[in-house]
């Protein structure tokens, strides 16, 4: 298999819909990757307020007479296994972003890319005997010595995927599934001629 850069011509004769204008765009990648990184967290972190704490309502000791401050009760902050001033509270940090935005900011990753010869072009890509090393050997001859590789398809075989699984620096994903985020992370972008149309469907307006 050989591979071959897609230039923006020839990104147009896909049907792709590129974003030429250098200021637009830049607002709805910042906007997306935020977001999809404030969707990964979990927002699980969560203290006890003196009202939650299970203690006893019974005083530590007498009101008067021990010349100490006053006690009403054991979950006061200042007791060991009171409750906690201030804490983390159990939070949702979702943020939603329409689907407009979402189709900008992959539309301007993906022209960004091209436009710095990032994303190639195979015919095919299939690992018939399913095996790591012939996996990487493949992936190095179409990208070169790259950190990380990106491959998108339509869809791949078994045995390709089985050979990919225990590769750390290159990805399999779907045309349909490609995200902005794994187009601005991975060093070079190879795509399968049959995902374009995939692609292009994905930028339209």
């Amino acid at each position: 298999m050989a591979a071959k850069t897609l230039n923006l011509e020839g990104a147009k004769s896909a049907s792709i819909t590129l974003v030429e204008d250098a200021g637009r765009g830049l607002q709805a990648v910042h906007d997306v990757i935020v977001a999809m990184h404030a969707n990964r967290r979990s927002g699980t972190a969560h203290t006890k307020t003196r009202g939650e704490v299970s203690a006893t309502g019974k005083k530590p000791f007498k009101q008067k007479g021990t010349g100490r401050a006053r006690q009403g009760g054991n979950a006061s902050p200042v007791h060991r296994g009171g409750g906690i001033v201030f804490g983390p509270r159990h939070r949702d940090y979702s943020k939603k972003v329409n689907r407009a935005t979402r189709r900008l900011a992959f539309s301007k990753v993906l022209t960004e890319r091209i436009a710095e010869g990032d994303v190639l072009t195979v015919a095919d890509f299939a690992i018939a005997d399913g095996k790591t090393a012939s996996f990487v050997k493949e992936v190095n001859g179409l990208a070169g010595d790259v950190k990380r590789v990106l491959i998108v398809g339509n869809e791949f075989t078994e045995e390709t995927k089985r050979a990919a699984r225990n590769c750390q620096s290159a990805l399999l994903i779907s045309a349909h599934e490609v995200n902005t985020e794994q187009l601005l992370h991975y060093s070079k972008i190879v795509v399968v001629e049959s995902a374009l149309e995939t692609l292009a469907a994905r930028t339209a307006n």
